[in-house]
């Protein structure tokens, strides 16, 4: 179990972690299928989610970088790299996110 965020507004999803020097937990952008680390000050890794929230690929991107669009993806949650081993995640698992009203 980890702690998670959402990105709430559209502002938000579109700040997604930049600004921030290190992350507890993690951020779920929903309505999002691609993220870039321009402006970035640390690695993180990026789980792209279906609709049913399972995994479909697991990127670490350090600063700087511009991801490729995962089409399938209808969410991501970003997190500091090496995440999804300290979680035990990997591409196939589906995530049970339960989100407070």
């Amino acid at each position: 179990m980890a702690s998670l965020e959402v990105a709430r507004t559209r502002s938000e999803r579109r700040r997604g972690l930049l600004g921030r020097d290190d992350v507890t937990g993690a951020l779920l952008i929903e309505r999002c299928r691609c993220v870039h680390t321009i402006g970035m000050s640390f690695d993180i890794e990026v789980l792209f989610l279906d609709r049913q929230r399972r995994v479909v690929d697991v990127v670490r991107m350090p600063p700087g970088r511009i991801g490729r669009p995962r089409l399938s993806a209808r969410s991501v949650i970003e997190a500091r790299a090496g995440a999804s081993e300290r979680w035990g995640l990997a591409v196939g698992d589906t995530l049970d996110v339960r989100l407070d009203a």
